[in-house]
């Protein structure tokens, strides 16, 4: 799926991606300012929570409740070296079974299973976003 969107369009475009889900890992790129944490928010909404979402930058893993589940909010953009990955516990993530929605993933392909997702953001303006899914 690739569709051109503008920004009060997200949260449709989250609840479309959300009803397309086979995995609960989804990782997302995007260039600095491509709306990657605007787009979780919408998707965490999307799938039941009320929480307020924010960059996990600084803390790497933000947790939101879901009615029966549990999403993992993962921003990958500050570590720069492989065995940080396990210091923070990435791989209990991945393997926990629960929603996984990593930016940044590409440090953490080792430890990223085949069945997963990836959304691309690409700024077209101040208002509209590319996104692609696959």
């Amino acid at each position: 799926m690739i569709q051109e969107f503008s920004l009060n369009q997200i949260n449709r475009v989250a609840k479309d991606l959300v009803s397309s889900f086979t995995s609960k890992i989804v990782l997302l790129q995007g260039d600095l300012g491509a709306g990657k944490t605007t787009l979780v928010r919408s998707l965490v909404k999307a799938l039941g929570s009320n929480s307020s979402v924010s960059s996990p930058t600084f803390g790497i893993v933000h947790e939101y409740n879901l009615t029966d589940d549990v999403v993992f909010h993962i921003d990958l953009y500050r570590i720069e070296h492989f065995s940080a990955l396990a210091q923070f516990g990435f791989e209990e993530y991945v393997d926990s079974g629960s929603y996984c929605f990593i930016e940044w993933p590409q440090i953490g392909m080792p430890y990223i299973p085949e069945d997963h997702h990836l959304i691309s953001l690409e700024t077209q303006n101040d208002h509209t976003r590319k996104i692609s899914f696959t």
